[in-house]
């Protein structure tokens, strides 16, 4: 079995984030990781090909795959710690300024690439980004190869060539079935991903990732980054600053001052 997981390099969610002058969002390697929703894909990857013993592991195949510049290569060795097989970082100057579907665009033509030295079984994302959280690659990717789309996965099998899923949405819970290869989004919910062991993070310092770039892919220049986007930002703000809190003692009244100010600010 070989898997393709599609993981990004996102800024720390507890940093200050902002966008460029270019309308784009300012990325760094210093406040940037893997996203973490991509984690979970990559444990469903590893389960997966654990799956069938010790003795056939070494048979079956992880990838990682991802878009963007040097920084990006800090969500592979994040993969590589995790126990992910190969890394694939996808990069080129013309990609600058990509949207989701430039984004996706490229992965597709990578994962297409991927498949020159044998099938893909699986394409297993996230649920999101935790920058933009659009949450519609995984479709674009289905569209793209042409392949079943399975989304928000919370639970997943394989067996014989059949992939199963269960999802939750609205109260309703779903399962759905569907041949082999697909292309499978998963939850924070479906597993908790393994910590990094010492033998893989000092071996994922030195680990080769692969460079692919637009001529590799046989991807015309004007089908990403910002000629070939679809959508861009007009404008952009900082959060404006909390207002002062205000404080309320309770001395016997404590109700009485909340409905006030429940009503008072048209929340009732």
């Amino acid at each position: 079995m070989r898997i393709v997981v599609p993981v990004k390099h996102v800024p720390d969610i507890h940093s200050d984030r902002k966008f460029t002058q270019e309308g784009r969002v300012a990325r760094g390697a210093e406040h940037g990781t893997l996203n973490e929703l991509d984690e979970n894909a990559i444990e469903c990857a590893l389960q997966l090909v654990e799956a069938f013993g010790p003795e056939l592991r070494e048979t079956h195949e992880v990838i990682v795959l991802t878009v963007g510049p040097i920084e990006a290569e800090g969500a592979i060795r994040k993969a590589y710690q995790l126990g992910a097989d190969t890394g694939i970082r996808v990069t080129d100057e013309a990609l600058a300024g990509s949207d989701i579907f430039g984004t996706a665009t490229a992965l597709a033509a990578a994962i297409r690439k991927i498949e020159q030295d044998g099938p893909i079984d699986l394409v297993i994302t996230g649920m999101a980004a935790l920058d933009g959280l659009g949450s519609v690659i995984p479709s674009l990717l289905a569209a793209e190869l042409a392949r079943p789309q399975m989304t928000l996965a919370t639970k997943l099998s394989v067996e014989n060539g059949v992939i199963e899923i269960t999802r939750e949405l609205d109260g309703v819970t779903e399962v759905l079935t569907a041949a082999l290869p697909a292309v499978v989004s998963v939850t924070d919910h479906v597993n908790t991903p393994r910590y990094p062991n010492f033998k893989l993070i000092m071996a994922a310092r030195t680990k080769t990732i692969e460079e692919w770039n637009l001529t590799d892919l046989n991807l015309p220049a004007d089908t990403v980054g910002t000629a070939g986007a679809r959508t861009t930002v007009t404008k952009s703000a900082l959060r404006p600053p909390r207002e002062l809190t205000e404080l309320v003692t309770d001395k016997g009244e404590g109700g009485t001052a909340l409905a006030h100010y429940l009503i008072k600010n048209d929340l009732v």
